[in-house]
């Protein structure tokens, strides 16, 4: 079943609105390419996760230009 419009699995209630939304996009992905739903959710919550915390550790990296003069 694929979760639209606010609609989520329960196991989503307590997470950040951002991630919560990421994991309902992965698991929608995913039930798309056959996968089981239980599978989907769990998988959406990791893959969301990850996709943050990759976020948030470049967020703090510069560009790598560096400056010649």
């Amino acid at each position: 079943m694929p979760w639209y419009n606010g609609d989520y699995p329960p196991s989503y209630k307590n997470q950040p609105v951002r991630l919560r939304n990421k994991a309902v996009e992965i698991a929608n992905a995913l039930l798309e390419e056959g996968v089981e739903e239980g599978i989907a959710i769990a998988t959406g919550l990791k893959r969301a996760r990850e996709y943050f915390a990759g976020k948030e550790k470049n967020a703090g990296k510069t560009s790598g230009k560096s400056k010649k003069n």
